[in-house]
C-alpha cells in the first residue's frame, strides 16, 4: 500500500500528535508499505519519502505567538503536494489545517480516498484568542473543520469515544469513523530495571514523589499542582516532577521557585520517563483540555496512582476509577487535599496501586498501529471497488 501522510505541524516528538504520527511512519514502513510524508521540517529535506513545503507566515504577531507554543505550520505548495499524492492508495491527514485543505482537492482530482486523524480540540486553538471557554467558538471551530476536512474523508479516526462524541455532538452530523487510541508504548508494560529506578529514587532524597506529564501550555494549568503543593502541610517532603517543554515553562519555574516548592522541570524522554515513574508515588494529571492523554496511561500502566483534573472537556477523567482520584477543576485546594489524603493512608494508596496496576481496557501501542493500518487498507480498498 501506498500511503500519502500529511502533516502540517510535524517537528520534534514531544508532543502526543507527533509522536502518534512517527508512530504511524515507522510502523507503516515496517509493515513494507510506502510512505510519503509531506511537512515543513527543513531537517527532513533529503531524506527518503519526505516532500518538503515552505512555513507558513502569518504575520510577525502570529508567527510570534506560534513561535512561543512551538508550533512550526505548513504552507501548501500545489506542486509539491502533487507530487507527494500521485499514485498514493490512500491519503492520511494528521490536523485540519491549510495544507490538509489543499491536498484534499488533489486527492478527489486523482479519487485517492482520504483519511484523518482528529488529533486537535477547538480548545487547542481558541485557548491562543482568549476564547477558550466560549461554546459558540467551539461549535464554529468545530464547524469549519467538518467543512474543510471531516466531511471529505472515507474514514475519520477519533482517539476516544468522547472527542466523537463531542465533535459530532457540536457539528450535529456522523462520519464513517473509527475510534482508536493511541496506545501506550509496550516498554511501559514492563518494569523499569531495579538499579535505574533506584538511582531515580536517589535523585528525590527520600521525598514524597508526584510526577505531571505534558506541555507547558494554558490549557494543561500545571500551576493548580505548583499551588497545590505550595499549600500542603508536607510541602517540605513533597518532590514535583514536571516533565514536559513548552511556552509557560519561565512563568511556572518562577511560580514553583516563588512558592518554595521542591520542583524539576524538563524534557524527559521515554526511556528515562519509564524510570522515573517507576521510582515516583503519585500522578497527577492537570489538563483540562485533553483528547486522550496517553501520559496519563503512561502512568497507570507502571502502577501509580493518578490524581485528575474534572473537567467535562478532558478524556483523561474517564480514567479515575474512585472520587478520590479526582479533583475540582482550577480548585488547588481539593487537589492538595486528594495529595494529602494518600499521602496520610499508604495503606489505600498501596491498594489503588494494585487496583489500578491490574486495570485491562489500555491500548497497546503494536495493537492501535494494526488498528490504524487495517483502517488506511479498508479505505484503499473502499475506492478500488467503487472504480
Amino acid at each position: 500500500m501506498k500511503t500519502t501522510i500529511i502533516c502540517d505541524v510535524l517537528g520534534a516528538p514531544n508532543n502526543g500528535t507527533s509522536i502518534a504520527a512517527y508512530n504511524l511512519i515507522d510502523y507503516l514502513k515496517s509493515r513494507g508499505h510506502t510512505v510519503t510524508v509531506v511537512c515543513c521540517d527543513a531537517d527532513k529535506k533529503g531524506e527518503d519519502g519526505f516532500y518538503i513545503v515552505p512555513t507558513l507566515k502569518l504575520g510577525p504577531i502570529a508567527n510570534a505567538a506560534l513561535a512561543r507554543n512551538e508550533v512550526v505550520p505548513a504552507k501548501a505548495d500545489p506542486v509539491i503536494l502533487d507530487k507527494a499524492i500521485k499514485g498514493a492508495d490512500v491519503v492520511h491527514l494528521l490536523m485540519p489545517f491549510p495544507l490538509s485543505w489543499k491536498a484534499i482537492p488533489i486527492c478527489e482530482k486523482y479519487g485517492i480516498p482520504i483519511t484523518a486523524s482528529f488529533h486537535v480540540q477547538a480548545e487547542n486553538f481558541t485557548c491562543h484568542i482568549g476564547m477558550m471557554k466560549s461554546n459558540l467558538a467551539t461549535k464554529n471551530v468545530y464547524r469549519y473543520f467538518y467543512r474543510k476536512v471531516y466531511s471529505h474523508c472515507t474514514i475519520t479516526h477519533y482517539l476516544t469515544e468522547f472527542i466523537k462524541n463531542d465533535f459530532e455532538g457540536n457539528v450535529k452530523r456522523t462520519v464513517p469513523s473509527k475510534v482508536i487510541s493511541n496506545g501506550v508504548c509496550e516498554s511501559f508494560f514492563e518494569p523499569a530495571p531495579i538499579d535505574a529506578v533506584n538511582r531515580q529514587k536517589e535523585k528525590n532524597h527520600g521525598k514524597f514523589t508526584i510526577v505531571a506529564v505534558g506541555r507547558y501550555s494554558s490549557e494543561k494549568a500545571q500551576q493548580v499542582l505548583i499551588r497545590a503543593v505550595a499549600k500542603s502541610r508536607y510541602k517540605d517532603k513533597i518532590k514535583l516532577i514536571m516533565a514536559g517543554e513548552g511556552p509557560k515553562r519561565k512563568h511556572y519555574k518562577h511560580l514553583a521557585k516563588r512558592m518554595g516548592v521542591d520542583c524539576e522541570m524538563r524534557f524527559i524522554d521515554h526511556d528515562e520517563l519509564k524510570e522515573v515513574l517507576n521510582a515516583a508515588d503519585l500522578y497527577v494529571h492537570t489538563a483540562y483540555v485533553e483528547l486522550e492523554s496517553i501520559a496519563c496511561l503512561e502512568a497507570i500502566v507502571t502502577g501509580l496512582v493518578p490524581i485528575i483534573c474534572n473537567s467535562k472537556r478532558s478524556a483523561a477523567r474517564f480514567f479515575a476509577q474512585d472520587e478520590r482520584c479526582l479533583y475540582r477543576k482550577w480548585d488547588s485546594e481539593d487537589l492538595k487535599n486528594k495529595i494529602e489524603y494518600f499521602m496520610d493512608n499508604p495503606a489505600d494508596l498501596e491498594a489503588c496501586r494494585k487496583k489500578y496496576k491490574k486495570q485491562a481496557n489500555i491500548s497497546r501501542l503494536n495493537n492501535c498501529m494494526e488498528k490504524m493500518e487495517e483502517m488506511l487498507e479498508e479505505a484503499a480498498s473502499s475506492h478500488a471497488k467503487e472504480a
